[in-house]
């Protein structure tokens, strides 16, 4: 993957050309994103940058044969880190599983779309009900690679995804290498929770962070990769985070999307009527969603579609990006108080937090509803 593939994050890219033309190439890079922002298609883009036999005009040649190598996950020295358990594609005990037996599925769904969001990945991997780790395992073979002397005479590169799920024990067997590893080695680990990163672990990297794109720039992405009109380039793009991966995977599961609306709309509406018991009714719906992927998506559905309201509660419905449902988003904002996005979005943000940490959904849906109700009821001063 080449810098001019990549749409966004122009200052990131000069970043790491920089370092490159410097010689001051990191050991451990650690690149933090929003889910599907592009960490880690700029990680591939910068190992490839560092491999290319023919550099010109500030980016790889794209057709030099290292560059060849990489661009279709092929390069000997290019290892992919990532937090795998059994799940219905490949048996086995999970503590003994390494990223290896699950290499083919990462790089079809890479090669497919580098945008791609966590579920997604999950579900590719066919481990979208269990909660993935980074264990000993992987660490050994990590080490394993590291061991092997280089087949090319480039960078090699180890890329870990989501270093937040990493145990302590595994963490410990790569601190060296993360620290000191062998010449013309690079570790790019791509994180969405950095505060969640094992701190001996994030001590060692050289911490970039990887910028949301503004609607825009997004639109004219979306409208590029998936070919569709410039309209729905944006609506979709007004509603995605400024997350490539999150828009295409909206654009790919309409009926999902389609799901959580109704969910969503259901619990407003209830809480509006002032209904707690039909709104906990929502709740249950939500903890009963087929995995924690699918529950932390529709807490950033959710997400944006509070701050949806709180535009047109504002007058600035026309910012939002909603089309067809703008009645009954205009409808919602007149009936709940300002106060309510602020609120809804705190707890909508804590929900998802207690998701990723495998709190029982059942008890943080039922205290996110009880907090939306909550912030619904200051407009009566209840």
């Amino acid at each position: 993957m080449r810098f001019a593939e990549i749409p966004g994050n122009q200052s990131i890219k000069q970043a790491m050309l920089n370092m490159v033309e410097s010689g001051r190439v990191p050991h451990s890079l650690m690149l933090f994103e929003n889910d599907g922002c592009g960490a880690l298609a700029l990680g591939l883009a910068f190992l490839q940058y560092l491999n290319c036999q023919d550099r010109r005009d500030g980016d790889s040649c794209g057709e030099c044969h290292n560059c060849r190598q990489i661009s279709k996950l092929t390069f000997p020295d290019l290892r992919f880190t990532f937090p795998i358990t059994s799940g219905t594609k490949v048996s086995g005990e999970a503590k003994t599983l390494t990223c290896d037996s699950y290499a083919p599925l990462w790089k079809e769904q890479v090669l497919k779309n580098p945008y791609f969001i966590e579920n997604e990945l999950t579900s590719a991997l066919g481990i979208e009900k269990k909660s993935g780790l980074i264990t000993v395992a992987e660490g050994r073979a990590i080490m394993n690679k590291l061991s092997l002397a280089p087949v090319s005479d480039g960078y090699r590169g180890i890329f870990i995804w989501l270093p937040e799920k990493m145990n302590q024990s595994t963490a410990n067997m790569l601190l060296k290498s993360l620290e000191e590893p062998e010449e013309k080695t690079i570790f790019i680990l791509i994180t969405h929770s950095p505060e969640s990163v094992i701190s001996t672990i994030s001590s060692r990297c050289q911490g970039i962070r990887v910028l949301p794109l503004g609607k825009e720039e997004l639109a004219g992405a979306v409208q590029f990769l998936a070919g569709i009109s410039s309209d729905e380039a944006a609506s979709v793009a007004a509603i995605s985070g400024g997350s490539i991966g999150a828009a295409l995977q909206r654009l790919s599961d309409e009926g999902e999307t389609s799901v959580f609306d109704d969910l969503f709309k259901s619990l407003i509406d209830s809480l509006i009527c002032n209904d707690l018991s039909a709104a906990l009714q929502v709740g249950e719906a939500l903890s009963g969603l087929e995995s924690r992927e699918k529950q932390k998506a529709f807490c950033i559905f959710a997400g944006e579609a509070v701050r949806a309201i709180m535009l047109y509660g504002r007058g600035l419905g026309e910012i939002s990006g909603i089309g067809s449902d703008a009645p009954w988003y205009r409808e919602a904002a007149g009936k709940l108080p300002q106060s309510f996005a602020a609120g809804a979005g705190t707890a909508i943000s804590r929900a998802a937090s207690m998701i990723e940490r495998n709190v029982s959904a059942k008890m943080v849906f039922c205290n996110l509803v009880t907090r939306l109700y909550y912030e619904r009821q200051r407009k009566y001063n209840i």
